[in-house]
């Protein structure tokens, strides 16, 4: 009997604590894969078009970095056995998170169409500034939706990879800083 009790509860917990669609965690999963996926875009474009060796690389760095933390997002979406897309608006998730939304429905940090035009439209040293610029305001839009999940997640799966991500975007926006600084 201790046995098939053991089981069950082994068999239901997983499925009881596990986040629901309109968590935090899910959301969070859900808008950082959105957001993820332009810095993603954002630093192909470097990598490809770039000057400067330190922003190519760096460019390489964020799009590997932030495309395995999309998979990591993905995968916990599917083990929650949720939709991998969100059903509702962006940022419903963030306490007033509709006020921290950009015109055009854009989260804090992302690049507007036109902005993304004139990104790949660049070459060279514009190109370099213009990234440089624009990631440091990306990941900082970034950060804020990391502090919003490690304010609301008790979940440690989720509240570790967000600090990671955190420190990473911050190192990241030390160096572009540094970057900028030496190649304006």
């Amino acid at each position: 009997m201790g046995l098939l009790l053991g089981y069950g509860a082994g068999w239901l917990t997983p499925t009881l604590t596990r986040p629901g669609d309109s968590s935090a965690e899910a959301g969070f999963a859900r808008d950082m894969t959105t957001h993820h996926t332009q810095a993603v875009q954002m630093a192909l474009v470097a990598f490809k078009y770039g000057q400067d060796d330190a922003v190519t690389r760096l460019g390489v760095d964020i799009a590997t970095g932030q495309q395995g933390e999309i998979g990591i997002m993905q995968t916990w979406l599917r083990q929650w056995q949720l939709d991998p897309t969100r059903t509702g608006p962006a940022m419903a998730w963030m306490p007033d998170g509709d006020q921290f939304m950009r015109e055009g429905g854009l989260m804090p940090g992302m690049a507007t169409k036109e902005e993304m035009d004139k990104l790949e439209a660049a070459r060279g040293h514009e190109l370099d500034l213009l990234f440089l610029n624009m990631m440091i305001k990306h990941h900082l839009g970034g950060i804020h939706m990391v502090d919003a999940v490690l304010d609301q997640s008790g979940n440690p799966q989720v509240t570790e990879a967000a600090q990671r991500m955190k420190n990473t975007q911050q190192g990241e926006i030390d160096n572009m800083r540094s970057i900028l600084d030496r190649i304006q």
